[in-house]
């Protein structure tokens, strides 16, 4: 058997895991799920993942992995180099630090904004097999938290190249998916957040990241 990744080409969840494959290159076959037709949601795929969400990878013996952190630590296992979870013990601390901020204030609070204003989410503002109805309130307390997050993540990146110093890790994965999905929501770093701009700009070059 191969692997074979099940991804959403235009979702920041799924090119996570894209981005990590890409470093580790780790050969695999993918399978589009288009999330806005409901093939999450179709009884073929939740064969595969019942929790009804992407990204999810299928192993050659068969198991599937269906959360990005699952799918990272797998793969750095697997392929150690390049190294994305630190190489020094204080590294991996500090990314996992990062990666875990990153995930509860920006990617909780992307998601609290676009999926409670978005017409596409009625009904569906949390992901998985069951609908939720959106709360408006939840959505501005999602731009009022990515406000916070960008300053916070500007502030990091003044004296370093990327999120966790001079390497490229799991964090900078984390927050670029992000940042690159608020344009959604028209949120972006603004003036006061240079560092967060230009780094966002020179992580974007490269090749696993580029959209």
């Amino acid at each position: 058997m191969t692997i074979t990744f099940y991804d959403y080409a235009v979702a920041p969840s799924p090119r996570r895991a894209r981005i990590v494959l890409k470093e580790k290159n780790i050969a695999h076959e993918t399978q589009e799920i288009d999330l806005m037709t409901g093939a999450q949601l179709s009884k073929e795929f939740r064969k595969i993942n019942p929790n009804a969400t992407v990204p999810a990878l299928k192993l050659e013996d068969g198991t599937v992995l269906f959360e990005n952190w699952g799918i990272a630590l797998w793969a750095e296992e697997i392929a150690p180099n390049p190294s994305l979870l630190g190489k020094t013990a204080t590294e991996k601390g500090l990314v996992a630090s990062w990666t875990a901020k990153i995930d509860f204030h920006g990617t909780l609070a992307f998601a609290e904004a676009f999926r409670n204003t978005v017409p596409q989410m009625k009904d569906r503002a949390l992901p998985g097999v069951r609908n939720f109805a959106q709360v408006p309130e939840l959505a501005e307390r999602g731009f009022a938290r990515l406000r916070d997050f960008l300053g916070d993540l500007n502030c990091q990146l003044e004296n370093s190249e990327f999120v966790v110093g001079d390497n490229f890790s799991l964090a900078d994965i984390w927050a670029i998916t992000i940042l690159d999905a608020c344009r959604w929501i028209k949120v972006a770093p603004g003036e006061e957040h240079q560092h967060l701009q230009d780094w966002q700009e020179r992580v974007s070059m490269r090749a696993s990241v580029k959209l």
